[in-house]
């Protein structure tokens, strides 16, 4: 049988239904890798039902996955939204630490600087000096 046969026989609506079985693959793996992560990083289990509950996703992949989705869906989500936070509030700790904002960094004193010279405390001197300062 040469490769133009094969072809042939290959109709739209066989390329469509493959299609379809590869994204529902794709997103079954992606749901069961989500799930195992969860499973893992969750610390209301105990080691032996993270344990049951990788054995029963191994023996029963779409059934596992599903019936741990629903049982287990809202804390997942829960858990997810709070790391979201946690890694939000070290990014903005960090950010603020780099930038010095707060806690005397440059902008802070080039700001105090240019307010001083704008109610006229200090001359345009002597805040090119504090610039040049704070800058360096």
């Amino acid at each position: 049988m040469s490769p133009t046969f094969v072809v042939a026989d290959f109709s739209l609506g066989d390329a469509f239904l493959s299609v379809l079985w590869f994204c529902g693959l794709l997103l079954w793996i992606c749901l069961a890798v989500t799930v195992f992560i969860d499973i893992f990083r969750s610390h209301d289990l105990s080691g032996w039902a993270k344990a049951l509950w990788v054995l029963f996703i191994i023996v029963l992949p779409l059934l596992g996955v599903l019936i741990y989705l629903i049982a287990r869906g809202g804390k997942m989500h829960e858990r997810a939204a709070r790391q979201a936070q946690e890694q939000e509030q070290q990014f903005q700790q960090y950010v603020q630490s780099v930038a010095g904002s707060g806690n005397g960094g440059s902008a802070a004193e080039l700001q105090k600087a240019a307010d001083l010279r704008d109610k006229g405390v200090i001359s345009e001197d002597e805040f090119q000096r504090l610039k040049a300062k704070a800058l360096a």
